[in-house]
């Protein structure tokens, strides 16, 4: 499956055309894996699965005794317990505020492996992963959706564990030096350091680090949305603020950040590098991994739209970041969710329980729960 159209021979299409090999190897001799490059950006169409199976890895909760069920073509299978036939309860799935998910995806004969974010600690990746049954060895890409310890604070500890097992030179995406900023949380109920991004750890793993600033290929199958525009209604409320520069290894360099940022020292968080995951599913259309929808979930919808080409919407997985807006609010993003007629809304995370409910109410067939340990077949 060729994604890309190779016409007059620029830099991109070297890339495309078959150099991509020769030209990382390059790179990688001159700044190092770890070092951050751009992903390469998407030109032409976008690629199409035929099947993809999302399982959520770490969320705020559980609910062991929850039916598996199919729903016209996707089939739900929640986790349940730990246990096993032969042998006493041992590990459960652990359930924290943080987010992860796992998405392989199939095209014909080829299947590929995306972790897009890793939870607020490894304690609970690590188990989650292994009783889920996924293999750390066959992962083709990592993606970071933005900066906030609830997703990637269980990053380091993962790859310090399957050190030696991951893919040589394995990509992770990220959508801007901003993520390494280093933060502080100043919603309530608490204020306090919020963490940085470790770069030490990204480097000893041998990650290759790409910046997805512009909608950007991952593994072949998907796409990052590249940064997420305001588009619509929605309205910014930043939790947390951006502390500018770096201190003992720790942070993010001025002179790579947006000039209005270069000169200040402590910013309101603004997710400019914010991104989300998207994949293209055969005849049904996109399948859009939000994680957390700080720029808005709309906005976020609007921008894989516009990334690829692609008007249908199929399911919107993830954080649509609705708990600290008022009703009148929530129900302006239901009403335009049912005017963009998403086949399927599966919110996690810090998407908050008075979206749930309203939503079951507006838009009870599209509305599917979701717990840690769940996965969800399209296709």
């Amino acid at each position: 499956m060729s994604v890309y159209k190779c016409e007059p021979f620029d830099r991109r299409d070297f890339l495309c055309c078959g150099g991509a090999a020769l030209f990382s190897a390059v790179v990688t001799a001159l700044i190092g894996s770890s070092k951050p490059a751009s992903a390469i950006a998407i030109s032409g169409a976008v690629p199409e699965i035929d099947r993809l199976t999302v399982s959520v890895v770490v969320d705020n909760y559980q609910f062991a005794v929850t039916p598996s069920r199919t729903v016209a073509n996707v089939d739900i299978r929640h986790f349940g317990w730990g246990i096993a036939d032969g042998r006493p309860p041992g590990k459960t799935l652990v359930s924290e505020f943080g987010l992860s998910m796992h998405a392989m995806s199939q095209h014909g004969d080829e299947t590929r492996n995306v972790l897009v974010d890793f939870g607020f600690t490894p304690d609970a990746l690590l188990n989650n992963s292994g009783l889920m049954g996924i293999n750390s060895s066959e992962l083709d890409a990592l993606v970071l959706s933005h900066g906030h310890y609830d997703h990637f604070g269980g990053l380091a500890g993962f790859l310090e564990q399957n050190k030696g097992r991951l893919k040589d030179g394995l990509p992770i995406y990220i959508g801007g030096e901003e993520a390494f900023c280093s933060r502080e949380w100043t919603a309530p109920p608490v204020h306090g350091d919020f963490g940085a991004l470790d770069r030490s750890a990204l480097e000893e793993a041998a990650l290759t680090v790409r910046f997805a600033k512009e909608p950007s290929l991952v593994a072949d199958h998907a796409f990052t949305t590249g940064q997420i525009g305001q588009m619509s209604f929605e309205k910014l409320l930043s939790p947390t603020s951006m502390r500018i520069g770096v201190e003992r290894g720790m942070g993010c360099y001025a002179e790579k950040l947006a000039e209005d940022e270069r000169t200040k020292s402590v910013i309101p968080d603004q997710f400019r590098h914010e991104i989300a995951t998207v994949f293209n599913l055969k005849g049904r259309g996109l399948i859009i991994l939000t994680s957390c929808s700080h720029r808005g979930v709309i906005n976020t919808i609007k921008q894989a739209q516009l990334a690829s080409g692609i008007s249908k919407v199929h399911a919107v997985i993830g954080g649509f970041h609705l708990a600290p807006y008022k009703e009148e609010y929530v129900r302006e993003t239901i009403a335009t969710l049912k005017d963009i007629d998403v086949d399927y809304i599966i919110p996690l995370h810090c998407s908050g329980e008075p979206f749930f409910e309203i939503a079951k109410g507006e838009i009870p067939n599209k509305l599917l729960r979701s717990y840690t340990g769940t996965r969800f077949a399209f296709g």
